[in-house]
C-alpha cells in the first residue's frame, strides 16, 4: 500500500498525476475476483473435515517419514500448478499441509515455503500454469510465427522436469541444518499455538461498545487459563519427542478416529462444484465458445456452492476470507501500472536490447539467452512478472525482426517464460502464491516473514534459473532447435 502511494506521488511531481477514476481502473479485478471466489470454495470446503482426513491418509502413506511426506506433497503440488493456476493451488494445499504438519508434529512454515517453490516451478512447465506464460501463448503475432500451445509446452515441460530432478536435492540440502520438527510434545505445541491464536483473536477487537469489551475481557480470560495449563504441563512433560515417530501405525488408528469426513453431503456437493470449477479453467484455454473469465468462473462457482451448502451463518465464511490478501493485491497492480507510467520497465527492455545488440554475432544468441532469462528472474523477483512479460514480448519481437541483430525469436521467449516463472521463488512478494499462502498460513497462526521466505526461496531460484539456461543454452545454441 505505501509502495503504491509512493509511486502516485512520484507520478504526481513528474505532472502525470491520474485521477482517482484512472487509478480504479489500474486494479485487475479478474484476479481479485479469482481469489475472492476461490477462498469462499475453501472456507466452505473446510467445513466437511476433508482437509484434516486427507492429512492423515498423507500421514499413512509415507509411513511417519518426513521427507517422503514433503517429496510427495510438493511433487504434487508441482504437477497440479501445471494444469491449475497457481494461486488455486496454494488455496487447497496450503490448509491441508498445515493439518497435516500439526499431526507430525512438524514446523509448517518450512513444509509450506518448499510447496509453494515448486509450485511456481511446476506452473512453468505448461501454457496454462502460470499467467506469462498464458500471455506469451495467447499474442496473436507470436501463435502466427509457430508459437502455439503445443509447441510451447513440449519445449518447456523438459526444461522443467530437468529443473525439478536438481531442485528436489538441492532443497534437501537448504533443510539439512534446519530443525523441521518442533522441539517439544505435541500436546505442548498445539496448546502454544493456542494461545497465540486466542490472544491474537483478542489483539483484533477494537472495544467501541460495552459488548465488544466484555467479549475482549473473555477472550484474555481465556489466554490466561490457557497459560495456567501450559505452565502445569511444562512441569509435567521433561523428554522431547523424537525425530522419526516410531509409533505411526498406533499413532494412525487413533488419529484416523479423531479426524474423519463430518460432513458427507457437504463433501460431495464441494467436490462437484471444485470439479467443475477446475474443468471450466482447463477448458477455457483451449474452447473458444467459454466467454467466462477465470474470475467470474471461481465467482460462479462461489455462488452455486453457498446456494447448494445452504450455507446459513455466511458471515463466518467471509470471515475466512483473506482481505488482507486482497488488499495486498490491489495495491500492487497499482503500483505495477505506475510504475510502467514512469517508463521504469520501458528502461529495463531497452537497456536489455541495447547490450544484447553490442555482442559479436556468432556469441549473441548464447549471450541474449543469458541476458534475458537473468534480467526476467531478477525483475520478476521484485516486481510482478505479468506486465514485465507483457512489456518484454513487443521489445523480443523487435529484436528478432532487426536484421542488424539477426537472432531467432523462440530462444528469446522461452527465456523470458522461463525466467518470469522461476524468477517468482527469489522473494515473498515476487508471485501471487506466494503471498496468498503466507496469507493463509497467517490466519492460521504460522505466519513466515519476508527474509524466511528469502532464505530459501532465492538460492532455489539462483539453481533452477542457472538449470533452465543450460537446457536453453544446449537446446538453442549447441542443438540449433530453433525452428
Amino acid at each position: 500500500m505505501l509502495g503504491s502511494l509512493a509511486a502516485l506521488a512520484a507520478l504526481a511531481i513528474v505532472g502525470e498525476r491520474p485521477s482517482m477514476v484512472k487509478v480504479v481502473e489500474w486494479i485487475d479485478y479478474e484476479t481479485l475476483a479469482l481469489l475472492f471466489g476461490m477462498m469462499v470454495l475453501v472456507a466452505i470446503f473446510s467445513e466437511t473435515g476433508f482437509f484434516d482426513y486427507c492429512a492423515v491418509k498423507a500421514y499413512r502413506f509415507s509411513r511417519g517419514k518426513v521427507w517422503a511426506m514433503i517429496t510427495l506433497l510438493c511433487l504434487i503440488a508441482a504437477i497440479l500448478s501445471a494444469f491449475l493456476d497457481n494461486v488455486t493451488t496454494m488455496l487447497l494445499f496450503t490448509p491441508v499441509t498445515i493439518r497435516l504438519c500439526e499431526v507430525l508434529n512438524l514446523d509448517p512454515r518450512h513444509v509450506l515455503i518448499a510447496e509453494v517453490i515448486f509450485t511456481n516451478i511446476g506452473g512453468a512447465a505448461t501454457a496454462v500454469g502460470d499467467p506469462p506464460n498464458v500471455i506469451i501463448v495467447s499474442k496473436q503475432e507470436l501463435r502466427k510465427r509457430g508459437l502455439d500451445f503445443a509447441a510451447f509446452t513440449g519445449h518447456m515441460f523438459l526444461g522443467i522436469c530437468l529443473v525439478v530432478l536438481v531442485s528436489f536435492p538441492f532443497l534437501r540440502l537448504l533443510y539439512w541444518n534446519k530443525k523441521l520438527y518442533n522441539k517439544e510434545p505435541s500436546e505442548i505445541v498445539e496448546l502454544k499455538h493456542e494461545i497465540y491464536v486466542w490472544r491474537l483473536t483478542a489483539q483484533r477487537i477494537n472495544p467501541a461498545s460495552r459488548e465488544e469489551t466484555a467479549v475482549k475481557c473473555l477472550l484474555m480470560q481465556k489466554v490466561l487459563t490457557l497459560e495456567m495449563l501450559l505452565r502445569k504441563k511444562l512441569r509435567t512433560f521433561h523428554r522431547q519427542i523424537s525425530q522419526e515417530d516410531k509409533n505411526w501405525e498406533t499413532n494412525i488408528q487413533e488419529l484416523q478416529k479423531k479426524h474423519r469426513i463430518t460432513d458427507k453431503i457437504l463433501l460431495i456437493k464441494c467436490l462437484t462444484v471444485l470439479g467443475c470449477v477446475i474443468l471450466t479453467f482447463f477448458l477455457n484455454s483451449f474452447v473458444p465458445g467459454i466467454y467466462l473469465d477465470l474470475g467470474w468462473i471461481a465467482m460462479l462457482g462461489a455462488l452455486w456452492l453457498l446456494v447448494l451448502a445452504d450455507i446459513h451463518d455466511f458471515e463466518m465464511i467471509l470471515s475466512r476470507v483473506e482481505w488482507a490478501t486482497l488488499l495486498f493485491f490491489a495495491a500492487l497492480f497499482v503500483l505495477m501500472e505506475a510504475l510502467a507510467h514512469l517508463h521504469l520497465i520501458d528502461y529495463i527492455g531497452e537497456q536489455t536490447a541495447l547490450l544484447i545488440k553490442v555482442v559479436p554475432e556468432d556469441q549473441r544468441l548464447a549471450v541474449a539467452i543469458i541476458l534475458v532469462l537473468w534480467v526476467s528472474a531478477l525483475a520478476s523477483s521484485v516486481i510482478d512478472n505479468i506486465p514485465f512479460t507483457a512489456t518484454m514480448i513487443p521489445v523480443l519481437l523487435n529484436l528478432s525482426k532487426d536484421p542488424d541483430v539477426n537472432l531467432p525469436m523462440k530462444p528469446l521467449i522461452f527465456s523470458l517464460a522461463m525466467g518470469a516463472c522461476l524468477g517468482g521463488n527469489g522473494t515473498l512478494i515476487g508471485a501471487s502464491a506466494n503471498v496468498v499462502c503466507a496469507g493463509i498460513a497467517e490466519q492460521h497462526g504460522y505466519g513466515f516473514s519476508f527474509m524466511e521466505f528469502f532464505r530459501l526461496g532465492f538460492p532455489m531460484m539462483i539453481v533452477s534459473c542457472t538449470i533452465g539456461m543450460c537446457y536453453l543454452l544446449v537446446a538453442h545454441v549447441v542443438v540449433g532447435w530453433n525452428s
